[in-house]
């Protein structure tokens, strides 16, 4: 019963605060939603009783969204008015009506299969944190390598992008240029 009240409360919530990240035009305001969505996903992880998982979905993911919010507050002016440019209503419709098919088809494909077997059953005595780095580490080490270089290269090509708009550096200047530019920054 507390599962079932549990699971309930927390797709309520979850749904609530995605509805919320794309309904709403105020940047902070999302990602606020963003990372309390994050958070009411681990929670299904603990009902489950993956505490790992839970674990690594509120330090990586929530983390990850933070960073995200810390980023917004910095680069983008969050009080402009965003304008968005919509496009043929047409094909949003079409791609949403796609999306929503597949989704319920890739859901429903194992409730109506009867050939389900677990390639890398359950081992006597291992705890979940055995489990997933037994999985991991077999039969997902190429993807999980590869996300790993992926999420350099992201970051290699941030801090690029966000070194091309720094044409000076403070540490070669000397203190009157760095007050002329503070000057011309505030006025």
């Amino acid at each position: 019963m507390f599962e079932a009240v549990a699971f309930y409360l927390f797709a309520f919530l979850t749904i609530s605060m995605f509805f919320i990240v794309v309904t709403t035009s105020q940047a902070l305001y999302a990602l606020t939603a963003l990372a309390a969505g994050m958070i009411f996903i681990s929670a299904f992880f603990f009902i489950l009783g993956a505490d790992f998982l839970g674990a690594v979905q509120i330090i990586v993911y929530t983390g990850a969204v933070m960073a995200l919010y810390a980023f917004g507050m910095m680069f983008f002016d969050t009080t402009r008015e965003v304008k968005e440019k919509l496009g043929n209503k047409y094909i949003i419709l079409g791609l949403t009506t796609f999306a929503a098919v597949l989704v319920v088809v890739i859901f429903s494909a194992p409730m109506v299969s009867s050939n389900i077997t677990a390639f890398y059953p359950m081992v006597e005595g291992a705890g979940n944190t055995q489990e997933v780095g037994l999985v991991l580490f077999t039969k997902y080490l190429v993807p999980f390598e590869v996300a790993a270089v992926m999420l350099l290269v992201a970051m290699v090509a941030g801090i690029v992008l966000a070194g091309k708009k720094m044409d000076n550096s403070l540490t070669l200047m000397s203190e009157v240029e760095i007050d002329e530019t503070n000057k011309k920054v505030l006025s």
